[in-house]
């Protein structure tokens, strides 16, 4: 048998080694449950659960909502800009109020630590925007555009007319000549705090710049034998003209037809444009006067655009129908228009669209 004797020093030193590898173990575990304690905590916040504040919040803070955000994405956004304690609170709040599907695009003013349902009412009030979204719809004019955003925005009527008189700045195309008529594109625009009129007016021409290179607008003009201009002239006379995008492109082949032949384009629509939406029927007088835009007294086209034309109107003259058509009138309330070749057939439905109560 034998025995082993440990020194007592060594025995002493040993244990002491262990001790204070045990106590740096402790210290190392400390530290990592500190971390995974905070990153929890943060993950909750913005991932899913960790209940909600209680009151309406402090500060202010500035959150963005993307077009097509759903409450889940809007909380997520929320919870990361310390507003609500987690997406799921912000999610539970939307669930509960139906209204929270009419949470608009834009940028909010909100406060910090917020509870999630008081959030929600702040994003359901207009007047927490910090931006301004402001729908162009198609066929306004320079002058409709300048009264909607003056009315929307902090943007004045009298800058914005002062801009469009300056075009040069507005990034127009060359075969605009200047004139901005028709390309203030009809669209939805976010417009932030402190942005010009002139750099509003711009962003709408780089838009219409964005569809005529959608559509093929040069090489679809060139086809047609038009210039570009004629383009965007005859598709405004075509979005005044229709009321229901499928009868547009034979709308566009009625006054297509008639400029190749030499014949007038008749459009009232065109004479409105000067006299304005509000005359009233049109009198005799007002089918003898000289205007240039009269174009049941004058061959072609007028001079500019009638107002802004969406893509829609575009397109269909870029592809308008082919066939004899040389009349049109709306035939019923609901818009539907009715076609003809020769003027005794037009009469006819003349007669049949005032006998449907169309004006």
């Amino acid at each position: 048998m034998t025995f082993h004797f440990e020194d007592d020093d060594t025995a002493d030193s040993s244990s002491s080694t262990r001790r204070a590898a045990g106590v740096g173990i402790v210290v190392v575990l400390v530290v990592l449950v500190a971390i995974v304690i905070i990153v929890a905590k943060t993950l909750s916040g913005v991932f899913g659960g960790g209940g909600d504040y209680t009151g309406e919040g402090s500060g202010s803070v500035q959150v963005v909502v993307r077009s097509g955000d759903s409450a889940n994405a809007i909380g997520h956004t929320l919870a990361k800009a310390g507003v609500v304690k987690s997406a799921s609170a912000f999610t539970s709040a939307a669930a509960d109020n139906p209204k929270s599907r009419n949470i608009a695009p834009g940028t909010y003013n909100l406060h910090l630590r917020m509870r999630a349902s008081l959030a929600l009412t702040l994003l359901l009030d207009p007047k927490s925007l910090v931006d301004y979204v402001v729908t162009i719809p198609e066929g306004f004019t320079a002058a409709d555009i300048v009264a909607r955003l003056a009315k929307e925005t902090p943007i004045s009527a009298a800058s914005l007319t002062a801009a469009i008189n300056n075009p040069s700045s507005l990034g127009l195309p060359s075969y605009a000549a200047g004139k901005v008529e028709g390309f203030l594109f009809p669209a939805t625009y976010d417009i932030t705090p402190g942005e010009t009129a002139q750099q509003v007016l711009k962003a709408m021409v780089a838009r219409y710049d964005q569809a005529a290179t959608d559509v093929h607008l040069a090489t679809g003009a060139a086809r047609l034998g038009l210039s570009e201009y004629d383009v965007l002239t005859l598709a405004s006379i075509v979005q005044r003209e229709g009321l229901l995008i499928p009868d547009y492109p034979k709308i566009a082949e009625v006054f297509t037809n008639r400029l190749h032949d030499g014949m007038r384009l008749d459009s009232d629509a065109t004479l409105y444009y000067v006299l304005g939406p509000n005359h009233g029927p049109l009198t005799g007088a007002d089918l003898q006067n000289p205007t240039p835009y009269n174009t049941r007294l004058h061959t072609g086209l007028p001079p500019t655009p009638i107002n802004s034309p969406g893509q829609a109107a575009i397109e269909a003259v870029l592809h308008h129908a082919k066939g004899p058509y040389l009349y049109f009138v709306t035939i019923d309330k609901a818009g539907h228009t009715a076609f003809a070749t020769n003027y005794a057939r037009f009469q006819q439905l003349v007669a049949e669209s005032q006998a449907n109560g169309v004006s």
